[in-house]
């Protein structure tokens, strides 16, 4: 996929600091080993998930140094912007794949504020954090354990960038397109945060019980997918060849049944929080071809 260089004016720093585990990103973290691209379920409350999976999953050590620690109170946050850690180009610049990831930041960012203001609707970018190896977001302790996340009570996309060489060698999934799949991921949770949606989905969660909020959970990531589709189809154009086909691949080796037959070798639905891997397919497909975040709505009907 070609992009332009990123903005100078995109908000991007360093998530620094280290401390017990707090939450993660509200709305899912990718967990290496066991559920890459869990996306916006960990942070703040979103810590529960995390233990739910542990009782499914019976504890499965430290696959790719899945968890350390436990509990759920958030350690104060070490954030470092531009003006204190660099500025945008120096933290950008830092590395080839740090660079891609602010152009790929930048690129969605320019996009749904263009989305937004077609639909005569107020939009308000997220901030890009950049850590190695462990940091502090606004949600808790950011790990590279749990992958990229989007934390909704600071904005903030928080991503070790070490998560996009795992990505191409341990499930399979290289490509620069599939990496870009992975931001426009966590972006359309920002999206998701900015419509309401999430907040909805947090509310009747916390009305039902474990297999409800499951299922809800699912809904919420299979539409992240869409807008992360969607974002594809507005930039078509920059698209090269095989581009749609790295973004399949990607989407097929996080599914939850994939996943969890690879690392216990049965299927549990009802754990189930971000889909099978053709429901991911599915609806990161339906972004790409319509291009229209109404084709979105994994809420009405069956997915």
């Amino acid at each position: 996929m070609r992009l332009d260089d990123y903005d100078n004016d995109i908000n991007v720093g360093e998530a620094r600091g280290g401390g017990g585990l707090g939450g993660g990103g509200g709305g899912g973290g990718l967990l290496l080993g066991l559920l890459p691209l869990i996306g916006s379920r960990f942070g703040c409350g979103g810590i529960v998930v995390v233990l739910l999976l542990l009782a499914v999953f019976g504890g499965l050590g430290n696959l790719g140094g899945l968890l350390s620690g436990g509990g759920t109170t958030s350690a104060p946050t070490a954030q470092v912007g531009p003006s204190e850690g660099g500025s945008v180009r120096q933290i950008c610049d830092a590395s080839p794949q740090r660079r891609e990831t602010c152009q790929a930041f930048s690129n969605a960012q320019n996009t749904w504020e263009q989305i937004f203001a077609k639909e005569g609707q107020r939009f308000s970018p997220p901030m890009l954090r950049f850590f190695d190896g462990s940091g502090q977001s606004g949600c808790g302790q950011a790990m590279s354990a749990m992958g990229p996340f989007y934390c909704p009570t600071d904005n903030g996309i928080y991503l070790d960038t070490e998560f996009f060489d795992e990505l191409t060698n341990r499930f399979k999934a290289p490509g620069d397109f599939a990496q870009y799949y992975v931001i426009a991921h966590e972006f359309g949770h920002h999206i998701q945060k900015l419509l309401g949606t999430s907040d909805q989905v947090q509310r009747a969660q916390a009305r039902g019980g474990e297999r409800e909020g499951n299922a809800l959970s699912v809904r919420l990531e299979l539409q992240a997918d869409c807008y992360a589709g969607v974002w594809a189809a507005q930039n078509r154009q920059r698209l090269d060849p095989g581009d749609v086909e790295e973004g399949m691949r990607a989407a097929q080796a996080i599914g939850d049944d994939t996943l969890q037959k690879e690392a216990q070798g049965r299927v549990v639905p009802d754990s189930f929080t971000h889909g099978t891997s053709a429901q991911r397919q599915t609806w990161l497909r339906r972004g790409m071809e319509s291009g229209d975040p109404a084709q979105c709505d994994t809420f009405s009907g069956a997915i």
